[in-house]
């Protein structure tokens, strides 16, 4: 077996790819820091709708390597079996009645990939998975996938950390933004926003939907397309809904302790307004309505009230695919930057680890190098 050809790497972020990341080169023996602006899980990871699957039609790779995430998934519930963060109870999508409805598409492309699916007509989804209203299924019908679930992002980080810090890994969120520090071509460390330097054989940059800019600083280019998304938490309510509902107008996941957590893309488009500041005012007529949408799936319409709301940007690279691996113009600077951040967090992390430790490159990478966007 290869021998790990650093001893040391600063994380960049402490969101679910960072914190993954860590932890596997911490277990391998690398001695590691993660720098965060703030506490963990303070950017997109504390914002995710976390739905665990690999649903409708992408490419090949990355469709395996989403398989891989879950699996992932599913070994660590065999570990915390009674978990009311880590859920496995299923997913179910249908879509508009109208020209752009693709079920039956998404159906058979899932169905030769092997992936578990059930087309069901509305009425037969009681039988299948409560807490639905039926009549809101258009007339083509849903997709019930039986192996999907859902994870709360920010208490898998913290289970992940304790970890992190038994096996010695510092983590750093009390000196502002970081950034990497490159000499002769070559990284060799970090620093903070308030002087903080910490010398490192390799860095990581797993800042979320800040990947793209920070990348460009050291010329670098990763194409983006962050859009800002919304996510609302409800107050627990007594429901029998238990998978998560993908649907027109509205995606709902069961979340610990009896709440739901709620986004959809027109609610962030016509809700949340950028200030000059920076910040984001929210539309309060927006969330009533993303608020009705929900109940309007679940069964028994019932009354959703807001617990919490969470705007920013949603990380989603300019072509869709993940972008893992090393920026190989700059020796030991390597970026995790990616849709799916919950799918994908504990494999990312780990595969990244192997190719950071070892100096090799993972083949379930090979398509989503960096470099890609460089030659366009």
């Amino acid at each position: 077996m290869t021998e790990n050809i650093i001893s040391s790497a600063v994380i960049i972020g402490a969101g679910i790819f960072g914190v993954s990341t860590a932890v596997q080169l911490a277990r391998r023996g690398v001695c590691v820091t993660i720098l965060n602006d703030g506490p963990p899980a303070n950017g997109a990871s504390g914002r995710s709708l976390s739905w665990l699957n690999s649903a409708r039609m992408r490419s090949e790779p990355y469709h395996r390597l989403r398989m891989a995430g879950i699996d992932r998934y599913r070994t660590l519930s065999a570990r915390f079996p009674d978990a009311n963060w880590l859920r496995f109870d299923g997913g179910l999508t249908w879509d508009a009645d109208d020209e752009r409805n693709e079920i039956d598409a998404a159906y058979r492309y899932e169905v030769s990939l092997g992936y578990d699916a059930q087309w069901l007509p509305g009425a037969d989804v009681a039988a299948v998975t409560p807490g639905v209203n039926a009549s809101a299924i258009t007339s083509q019908g849903a997709i019930f996938n039986p192996g999907e679930g859902w994870v709360d992002l920010p208490t898998l980080i913290g289970l992940l950390l304790k970890e992190y810090s038994r096996l010695g890994g510092a983590l750093v969120t009390d000196q502002g933004a970081a950034r990497a520090v490159i000499e002769g071509g070559r990284v060799v460390g970090a620093e903070t926003a308030m002087g903080g330097r910490f010398p490192a054989d390799a860095v990581v940059l797993a800042t979320g939907p800040a990947v793209p800019r920070m990348a460009a600083e050291s010329g670098q280019t990763i194409g983006d397309g962050t859009p800002i998304a919304l996510l609302v938490q409800t107050k627990p309510l007594a429901h029998p809904l238990r998978a998560v509902l993908n649907t027109p107008r509205v995606a709902v996941r069961p979340a610990p302790g009896g709440a739901f957590s709620l986004d959809a893309d027109w609610a962030a488009d016509e809700g949340v307004r950028r200030r000059p500041d920076g910040g984001f005012d929210i539309d309060d007529t927006v969330i009533a309505a993303l608020l009705a949408e929900a109940a309007n799936v679940m069964e028994g319409n019932p009354k959703l009230e807001v617990a919490r709301i969470g705007v920013g940007g949603k990380p989603i690279p300019g072509d869709g695919e993940p972008v893992v691996g090393a920026l190989k113009a700059i020796k030991g600077y390597y970026v995790a930057f990616s849709h799916s951040g919950a799918t994908l967090g504990l494999i990312l992390g780990e595969l990244l680890a192997f190719e950071v430790a070892r100096g090799d490159e993972h083949p379930m990478l090979a398509t989503f190098r960096p470099e890609r966007f460089a030659f366009r």
